[in-house]
């Protein structure tokens, strides 16, 4: 099994996306960027966040590899909420948060999980892949901090990994079976823009990119589009504010 990763941050950002390689598994996270004037009610910053989230998440896909993948993320963002201390507001809805996409191979199948918008792509030797794509966040009624507050972790609005573990059963999961998959990709929506933005291509077009050119070139072909497409700020049809530039991240897995 052979694993391809780039990540570029958005430019004169930090990079708030963290990916994980193992022999047979990825884990990938996008921290949410928090609104100006929020107030997260915690000491630390997205950032860390990311990181003792993906450590949580790579120790138990390491020692507990037989472990169904939601059971693995409620444990890991528990772990990591055990970690913020007593200085930090854990019951604050505006507290750091992530997507999380982690696939994994076992002998008999591929297993994935998806929580927020961190899509997984897997060919199964059809025109299109299957896409595992969480795009709950995608149909707010507004993007006021107020509504997402109200939205977040949140019965009929939308999931992310922060301090409610329970928020691990609402991931998108499921298997393909192994001998079906022929490639498969891990994206933070800063990569997955690439077709659900900028329309470089269909999802198909974007895993043969990956698999042709590898994910370094998939990242630098949005960075171009998005300068020649985007203004500093834009908006989706659903609404939603898109920035010109976000973190940008890609894993491809070749079996």
């Amino acid at each position: 099994m052979q694993i391809t990763v780039a990540s570029d941050p958005a430019p004169g950002h930090l990079n708030e996306d963290f990916v994980v390689v193992g022999p047979d598994w990825v884990v990938m996270l996008d921290g949410a960027t928090p609104a100006a004037g929020v107030d997260s009610g915690c000491t630390h910053g997205v950032p860390w966040l990311v990181r003792r989230l993906a450590a949580a998440l790579s120790g138990a896909l390491v020692l507990r590899p037989e472990a169904g993948l939601s059971d693995v993320l409620a444990d890991a963002i528990l772990r990591t909420r055990d970690e913020h201390g007593d200085a930090c507001d854990l019951d604050s809805p505006d507290s750091p948060s992530s997507t999380v996409a982690i696939l994994r191979a076992g002998a008999a199948s591929y297993d994935y999980l998806v929580l927020a918008d961190s899509p997984v792509l897997v060919d199964v030797g059809e025109v299109e892949p299957v896409v595992i794509n969480d795009e709950r966040s995608a149909f707010l009624p507004d993007y006021s901090n107020a509504t997402v507050r109200k939205a977040r972790n949140h019965d009929g609005g939308f999931w992310v990994a922060s301090t409610v573990p329970e928020a691990a059963a609402h991931a998108l999961t499921g298997s393909v079976p192994r001998p079906d998959v022929r490639s498969a990709a891990v994206l933070t929506d800063g990569a997955s823009r690439y077709t659900d933005v900028l329309g470089l291509g269909t999802w198909g077009d974007l895993l043969a990119h990956l698999r042709t050119d590898g994910p370094g070139s998939l990242i630098r072909a949005v960075r171009t589009a998005e300068r020649e497409q985007l203004p500093p700020e834009s908006r989706e049809r659903s609404g939603r504010r898109r920035k010109g530039h976000d973190d940008a991240t890609a894993a491809v897995v070749i079996p």
